[in-house]
């Protein structure tokens, strides 16, 4: 196995060498990762040289084009998909809405969906509104102790009349991965469509989406380490049937047709430093080159080892305690390294003790309500999450540790 090169990869992050951030712990990851620095020069770049309206014919806005090209044609083939099947809107909240709107002019009243309970909101709310039109919406509920979901249980949901199933890669709570290309293979046998959140998953190595299976994969940029905009995966021939949902002259722009409000130019360019920081990683720890998806997976693969070691330590510690309730898996090779916990404080209340420890964390539902209430938790009591990624620190971890023992 490969050694990661933590000191490589927080030189990578301004917010590491950041004098105001010096001796804090960063574990709220899951609500934004941190920027690498090659977003941030990428970003920087367009507004100080390109900010200009793209695709023009003069040689500045040629220039912008292109550096959103560049975004397209490089982060496509890392996920494994056409350039013209990623998609950049404002975040995916708002994408999500965008497509469930247009599926529903596609299907009729009758027609059914299925969703979770697991979701983050962003993957559920859309769909689930549907059911003012007509459409039925079936849940596929987890198991209320583990807040699992058991793929066998799809099968009583599943029916003729199937257009969608909508799941998340992981939970931005329970964190299990889930396993998807087995849902959607069951789905797709279903004669069905599969829309995949994975915001809470991305964050932890880029997918390659056609593996998957899935027809719409969602996640957010600015948890990728990139800026605060929403990615969507939509596979070709599905875009191609989806009614347009922007002007009417936009009818045949594959760009346009499911972003109506318009892509942010610059922060489209940006992506590509998302690209820029996969292929330093892959430089800097592997001696042969390779295609972009191939690249893309031994990233995939070493950030996993990296985030499944972090985690052991914390995961034995909380096994330790009796006064603890882990939500989610505690195995570190079936989440991903994002911790919700119950204690007898409310989460906001735990989160703010830990601030006075140098430690940066959340508390609340974080819009999965559903599923907190479905565990048996109170929304108003909520839980304590804590979210880390590769680029922390063992160092941050026992600090964690420390910290929570204090608090707790």
């Amino acid at each position: 196995m490969t050694q990661f090169d933590t000191a490589f990869a927080r030189a990578q992050f301004p917010a590491f060498s950041d004098p105001a951030l010096e001796g804090w712990g960063f574990f709220e990851n899951a609500g934004g990762s941190y920027p690498c620095r090659q977003t941030i020069d990428r970003l920087t770049r367009f507004y100080t040289r390109t900010k200009v309206q793209p695709y023009a014919p003069y040689p500045l806005s040629m220039a912008a084009g292109a550096a959103m090209d560049e975004s397209y044609e490089r982060l496509a083939p890392m996920l494994g998909v056409d350039a013209d099947e990623l998609h950049f809107g404002p975040s995916t909240t708002q994408n999500a809405c965008v497509l469930a709107q247009a599926f529903r002019e596609m299907w009729a009243e009758g027609d059914e969906i299925i969703v979770t309970n697991q979701d983050h909101e962003a993957n559920s709310g859309p769909w689930r509104r549907l059911a003012q039109r007509g459409i039925v919406v079936r849940e596929w509920k987890v198991d209320p102790d583990t807040g699992s979901l058991d793929p066998a249980a799809l099968d009583a949901l599943l029916s003729e009349r199937t257009r969608l199933v909508a799941f998340p890669h992981a939970s931005n709570i329970v964190a299990e991965i889930n396993p998807v290309a087995e849902i959607a293979a069951k789905a797709h046998a279903a004669g069905a469509l599969v829309c995949v959140d994975g915001v809470s998953y991305c964050g932890h190595g880029l997918p390659n989406v056609a593996e998957t299976g899935a027809d719409i994969y969602l996640f957010s940029a600015y948890k990728t380490f990139g800026p605060h905009q929403g990615v969507m995966v939509v596979r070709r021939k599905l875009a191609d049937r989806l009614p347009n949902q922007s002007h009417w002259f936009n009818a045949g722009e594959i760009r346009k047709k499911l972003v109506p409000a318009g892509p942010d130019h610059a922060q489209v360019a940006a992506m590509a430093g998302v690209a820029d920081y996969i292929e330093a990683l892959h430089t800097r720890h592997f001696a042969q080159g390779g295609a972009p998806d191939v690249t893309t997976a031994r990233v995939h693969d070493l950030i996993r080892a990296r985030e499944i070691a972090l985690l052991a330590p914390l995961m034995d510690w909380l096994r330790c305690r009796n006064d603890i309730r882990v939500l989610g898996p505690t195995d570190p090779a079936r989440r991903a390294p994002t911790v919700a916990l119950v204690a007898g404080r409310p989460g906001e209340e735990l989160a703010a003790a830990l601030a006075g420890h140098r430690v940066m964390a959340g508390g609340g539902h974080f819009y999965a309500r559903r599923l907190i209430e479905a565990m048996g938790v109170d929304e108003g009591h909520g839980a304590l999450r804590l979210s880390f990624l590769h680029y922390t620190s063992e160092a941050e971890i026992a600090r964690l540790v420390d910290a929570l023992d204090a608090v707790l």
